[in-house]
């Protein structure tokens, strides 16, 4: 199994009749999901997606694939690829399209039309193409086939990208539920007939490789969530993936059989049942969904509300009401149900949310003691199924953390395909299809770009080093005022502390320090602005370390009169 190493260069030319798939997130991590076809000097992108912000990634609002290496190339692209409607292969198609706006967009039915409201916010009006299983469309030198996959949420796909150097098939994120809620089966027949034709290099969800067996049915789920809305005395809430379109048909399912009204909480999730409703993937009996207002109405135990934040995402509604700061106030009795998964990173998040709910009184049902959810992702039992079908001549395992892309090597490896046509690779990582055979060939820039409100880019992890370190010891500021000509003080020093624990009164200590250093720093003639501040930082801090053993953020200002 080739892997990627960190003296990699910049990649050389594409060799004539050579393919190179270059991914640009989703590997080594889950998010971010994007990936780069080129053929003839023309590019085909599949999925642009997010990656959702961790703790350590204070005041962050969305990560982004970096575009840096398509800069340039914008005019190259002949589509965007969207496998399905998840924000982790959709996410950022906003950010891309603001690059260059007229990229045309390829998907099913459903995924565009949650890309397309999405756009609608950016004002951005894109072109689409929309494809249904079974078609083939040719997008510049790529002949592209599209293959219905099960998934988590309806109309994914998987596709096949035909090419002089051979065919990829990117499976995008897949199961194989055999009872599906939408009766759209994993076409295994037509993946065995790629096979069959040759798949030169199969690109294969990771995410469950470590998990033994076959996922359960999704639909499954339904008795247990008539068990608990039997058992339910009070409201009922329900924190989902807004795009999770089969889980909230089952919500809506139990709701009417139980007598109880629906509403709708959030923008996100009112948005994207509203399209999944009009477009008839989402049948909803009359009457059942109500505006959340008209709640107060209706008796606790006739109330459904369906909102976010089953991630524990602070802004998202669950959460907010965990902390009582969102107008629906949980009460003792309601119960709570958070119907997904646990993204890796988010655990902490999920169980203060948890915590927090349980203390205002909530019943919480959650995966880990109840079955209220099931993967949208093939575990290993599933994925060795799909490989013996496919019989693919080369892997790259995508779309997980490095544990999970490592496991599906093993999987792929198990099934016949040798150890050197497997590839595992990281974002960045350029690797050529060339001769049948694929093959790490460098590496292109490929960090994280952060959103934070309005700005895309801006955010360092310089800049988050400093919000850690503001969040964790808090801030002492100096103003000091000096002669211009001399360097000595002629005002302060003025110290104030914020978060770091240290009262403003102790820094009467720290004062002759800093005259000390000041005084010594005139004598030798240092009258430099910059010269100064180091100085007074480095004998604040030093003090501050000494005695407190803290390392707040320090900040001086010396002005020069």
């Amino acid at each position: 199994m080739s892997h990627p190493h960190p003296e990699l260069g910049p990649p050389p030319k594409l060799p004539k009749g050579g393919l190179r798939v270059t991914p640009l997130g989703g590997l080594g991590e889950i998010g971010r999901n994007m990936t780069v076809f080129e053929y003839g000097g023309r590019l085909l992108v599949v999925d642009c997606g997010v990656l959702f912000p961790e703790e350590e990634q204070p005041g962050i609002d969305l990560i982004l694939p970096d575009f840096t290496s398509l800069r340039d190339r914008l005019d190259d692209i002949d589509g965007i690829v969207l496998t399905h409607g998840h924000e982790d292969h959709i996410g950022g198609v906003p950010y891309l399209l603001r690059e260059k706006a007229d990229i045309p967009l390829i998907g099913s039915k459903l995924t565009l039309a949650l890309i397309e409201a999405k756009l609608q916010e950016h004002r951005i009006r894109p072109y689409t193409l929309e494809v249904e299983e079974g078609h083939r469309e040719r997008v510049g030198p790529f002949d592209c086939e599209f293959l219905p996959v099960n998934h988590s949420i309806p109309d994914a796909l998987a596709v096949a990208i035909r090419t002089p150097a051979g065919m990829v098939v990117h499976t995008g994120d897949f199961k194989m539920d055999q009872l599906p809620m939408d009766g759209r089966l994993t076409d295994l027949r037509a993946f065995a007939r790629l096979g069959e034709e040759g798949i030169d290099l199969l690109l294969s969800d990771s995410t469950n490789a470590e998990v033994p067996g076959f996922v359960p049915p999704e639909r499954d789920i339904s008795s247990v969530l008539r068990q608990v809305f039997s058992s339910a005395q009070k409201r009922i809430i329900v924190a989902s993936f807004a795009s999770h379109v089969h889980r909230i048909q089952q919500i809506l399912d139990a709701a009417h059989e139980h007598g109880r009204r629906v509403a709708f909480v959030g923008r996100s999730m009112v948005r994207n049942m509203g399209i999944a409703r009009d477009l008839g993937y989402l049948r909803v009996p009359a009457g059942l969904v109500v505006d959340v207002k008209t709640l107060d109405d209706l008796p606790d135990d006739e109330v459904v509300l369906v909102c976010t934040g089953s991630q524990g995402e602070p802004m998202a509604a669950l959460s907010r009401m965990a902390n009582r700061d969102h107008q629906i106030r949980i009460v003792q009795g309601d119960t709570v149900i958070l119907a997904s998964s646990l993204i890796p990173g988010n655990e902490n998040a999920v169980y203060r949310v948890i915590n927090g709910l349980t203390r205002w009184g909530a019943n919480v049902v959650h995966k880990g003691n109840a079955k209220v959810h099931v993967s949208g992702h093939a575990s290993a039992g599933e994925l060795l199924y799909f490989y013996n079908i496919c019989q693919p001549k080369n892997l790259m395992p995508v779309h997980g953390e490095w544990r999970h892309l490592r496991a599906n090597a093993e999987l792929g490896a198990a099934t016949g395909v040798p150890h050197d046509r497997i590839v595992i690779a990281e974002d960045g990582v350029v690797v050529d299809l060339l001769d049948g055979k694929a093959k790490i060939t460098g590496k292109v820039q490929a960090g994280y770009v952060y959103v934070d409100g309005l700005t895309v880019g801006d955010v360092t992890e310089s800049s988050l080093k400093d919000r850690r370190i503001l969040g964790d010891e808090g801030i002492v500021s100096i103003f000091v005022v000096v002669d211009s000509t001399t360097g000595k003080i002629v005002g302060g020093p003025h110290l104030q502390s914020r978060g770091s624990g240290i009262d403003d009164a102790d820094f009467a200590a720290v004062i002759p320090k800093i005259d000390e250093a000041l005084a010594k720093s005139a004598q030798d003639g240092v009258a430099e602005t910059h010269q100064l501040q180091q100085l007074v930082r480095r004998t604040v801090g030093k003090w501050v370390s000494d005695t407190y053993r803290r390392r707040p953020m320090i900040l001086p200002v010396v002005v020069e009169v």
